[in-house]
């Protein structure tokens, strides 16, 4: 069976999950341990950076394919026990290499916090982790910011630059810089809530709401599920547009004989609002998976397409974006 894979999006949200690494480094200051101890503040450097990329290092799994990299993305390393053996994996060779075996519990409780935001972080956005994960496999998304918030970037990058560039107290830089960061994700939660709200008052529709943030903060993708069909559209500050109606399909024996491949079994572990279409082509079925949150327009841009010949055989079959990198949605 032939198996390919979609281009992905850029990975800006790793860009940021290092930056907040650097800046934790400089919050860390308010450790008297670390102000006084220049290696301890190295060590503490090191690890947050690493601390906070370290849920991410499970995109080694995209050498198995992009099947198996969205089966697991953002499941285990993102999980309960993670969070506690991260920062013991980590901070634990740092404490040999710099021998601060006395200093242990500040280089632990600093690379634990780069990792415990790293995944706070990650359920705030509309892709979703499995933060709950052993005790639940579901995925939350609380849909509040964007997979890359150039706010907050800005901010930190700034801030960095302030700290290391001229020289800046990092104690009471990076204080302001934290509590502003959590002003302006309690900002964009009071915005989600907003949004969610008119667009239940306005369309009254029964059925499961998705109100999706976008790069612009005053833009906002719209998902509806209802009984026989998905709604989409989009917020333009204050005026919903809508864009397309998608009917469900029910599964005939097309689409249950997609079921059994990598990609199809992938998908339906991660994908939440499923929409499934079968088209009878001249040498056999074409059968495309797609999860309605990842719109743009009238095109479902994620999603799982199969073809199949007349004795619904899978001939073959490609899982990922149906677009190009830098086109939107940036999930």
């Amino acid at each position: 069976m032939e198996f390919t894979k979609r281009k992905e999006e850029i990975r800006l949200d790793t860009a940021s999950h290092l930056v907040l690494g650097a800046t934790l480094a400089g919050l860390a200051y308010i450790e008297p341990a670390v102000a006084a101890e220049a290696s301890l503040a190295q060590a503490v450097w090191i690890g947050t950076l690493i601390g906070s990329h370290a849920p991410d290092f499970d995109t080694v799994l995209r050498l198995r394919g992009f099947a198996s990299y969205l089966q697991y993305h953002r499941g285990v390393t993102h999980s309960i026990p993670a969070l506690f053996v991260w920062p013991v994996v980590i901070a634990l060779p740092l404490c040999m290499v710099f021998h601060l075996f006395p200093y242990w519990h500040v280089l632990l409780k600093w690379v634990f916090i780069a990792v415990a935001f790293h995944v706070f972080l990650d359920t705030l956005n509309s892709y979703g982790v499995q933060s709950a994960s052993p005790f639940s496999q579901k995925w939350i998304h609380l849909d509040i910011l964007s997979i890359f918030e150039p706010f907050l970037f800005v901010l930190h990058s700034v801030g960095l630059m302030l700290w290391l560039g001229f020289k800046f107290e990092p104690i009471p830089l990076f204080i302001w810089i934290y509590a502003l960061t959590f002003v302006y994700i309690v900002i964009r939660s009071w915005q989600h809530h907003r949004m969610v709200r008119r667009v239940i008052n306005v369309i009254n529709i029964s059925g499961v709401y998705h109100i999706i943030p976008t790069l612009h903060w005053f833009h906002w993708k719209v998902v509806i599920e209802a009984d026989n069909c998905f709604y989409t559209g989009k917020i333009l500050y204050t005026k919903i547009v809508w864009e397309a109606v998608y009917p469900k399909q029910e599964r005939n024996t097309a689409i249950l004989a997609t079921m059994g491949t990598d990609g199809v079994r992938a998908f339906l572990g991660f994908a939440q609002r499923i929409h499934v279409t079968c088209n009878e082509v001249k040498d056999g079925y074409e059968v495309s998976w797609s999860d309605v949150r990842f719109n743009q327009g009238s095109k479902l841009s994620f999603g799982v397409d199969v073809q199949l010949d007349k004795q619904m055989n899978v001939v073959h079959h490609r899982i990922g974006w149906r677009k190009k990198a830098w086109d939107p949605p940036f999930v």
